[in-house]
């Protein structure tokens, strides 16, 4: 259980950094839209994935 609940935590990291660089490059106006869309959409699968392990804990 232990290694679930670490797992989790990798994954909602790089979730939420996969979303700060999403929203960086949107406000800094240098991402083109689909590394936006690629960026934003893996870091939303990635924190999510996360979440539900840690939760299902």
């Amino acid at each position: 259980m232990k290694l679930k609940s670490i797992f989790g935590a990798v994954l909602t990291v790089i979730g939420i950094a996969g979303l700060i660089y999403a929203a960086v490059l949107y406000v800094n106006d240098t991402g083109t839209l689909r590394s936006l869309l690629v960026y934003g959409i893996l870091g939303l699968i990635f924190f999510v994935s996360g979440i539900k392990l840690i939760r299902d804990l």
